[in-house]
């Protein structure tokens, strides 16, 4: 796919795809290969991006050995109905080059990349990590920057990220900043003809940020409501705010519920500006839960993150009902 058409391409329903574990802890490839078709059957002819072994894929606490193969179905499975954003990022740029370099080697379109965590660079570190990322694979592989500072401790700011967008193939940003300010700021300083700013904080925020013309967002929800989540998508941009608001009336009850799952299992050991003080990363066993109830293959999530209990689930599946998915 060109640059041009790449570019074209990014709104709508970007899914952070979920990686599914067996009971004994390995990855169930074939699960996951099954998970991917049903997306991509429900993804043809719309605006969905697929991202494997993202942040909810749970890329932190797999080998790259397990990360390449779980790429290399996900582009086997979907390539013709969806653009591919492989989660490429890792902590250091040699690492993250190198799996650029794999993804693009399958077929990937592009590759979506966490900004630096652990030690946290200057501006100027920062600028060449992206530059040298971008410099290492062709010109028409896209990059997504994934601009969240819950998980890296850090925040690309508006100014240098419209330095960034004018990188050709740096062409879209995961902004999760929970600060509607900062994200107009972003939107304000980045041309949308250069790099596109997607909403990467799910559907609830991207019901605020669709007022400010956002072109899509990052879901991991869609995992098990495609549908659902591309109708969000579709009413807002038909800027039919009341649809967008009954629909969002739809969902809520989901992420209400995600919230108390963080409470049950609490309390959350993210120092103030670190992790997400509502949510946790609990999402992801709800997420996996959600899916085995509705018949795809949800499975185990990795230490240090813990499922959710059986009593949970029973609660879980009377929303999924109510919210007309099982």
């Amino acid at each position: 796919m060109d640059l041009t058409e790449l570019k074209r391409r990014m709104k709508g329903v970007s899914v952070v795809q979920i990686t599914p574990f067996n009971a004994d802890g390995s990855i169930d490839l074939e699960g996951l290969r099954e998970n991917t078709h049903w997306l991509a059957e429900r993804a043809a002819g719309k605006y969905f991006i697929f991202t494997p072994v993202g942040s909810t894929g749970e890329f932190y606490a797999m080998s790259p050995e397990e990360i390449k193969a779980v790429i290399k179905v996900v582009v086997e499975e979907a390539k013709t109905k969806a653009v591919l954003l492989a989660g490429a990022g890792q902590a250091g740029t040699i690492e993250t080059v190198r799996m650029c370099q794999y993804a693009q080697s399958v077929g990937a379109d592009g590759a979506q990349i966490i900004i630096p965590y652990y030690h946290i660079p200057e501006e100027e570190g920062m600028f060449q990590h992206f530059k040298q990322i971008a410099e290492s694979v062709a010109i028409n592989f896209g990059i997504m920057i994934y601009n969240n500072p819950a998980v890296s401790g850090s925040w690309i700011r508006p100014s240098l990220m419209k330095t960034l967008s004018k990188i050709p193939n740096i062409i879209a940003v995961k902004e999760n900043t929970p600060d509607i300010i900062s994200f107009c700021a972003m939107r304000r300083a980045v041309n949308p003809e250069d790099t596109v700013i997607l909403c990467g904080s799910a559907e609830l925020m991207f019901a605020f940020e669709a007022w400010y013309d956002c072109p899509g967002f990052v879901s991991s929800a869609a995992n098990f409501m495609p549908d659902l989540s591309y109708s969000i998508y579709e009413a807002a941009a038909a800027r039919d705010f009341d649809k967008l608001r009954e629909l969002v009336s739809i969902i809520e009850p989901f992420f209400s519920f995600t919230g108390r799952v963080t409470q049950n299992h609490g309390p959350h050991t993210g120092i103030p500006g670190a992790g997400d003080a509502y949510t946790g990363y609990m999402y992801i066993g709800v997420v996996k839960a959600a899916m085995d109830i509705m018949g795809l293959s949800g499975g185990k999530v990795r230490l240090p993150l813990v499922d959710i209990n059986e009593k949970e689930k029973d609660e879980l599946r009377d929303i999924l009902k109510a919210m007309g998915l099982v």
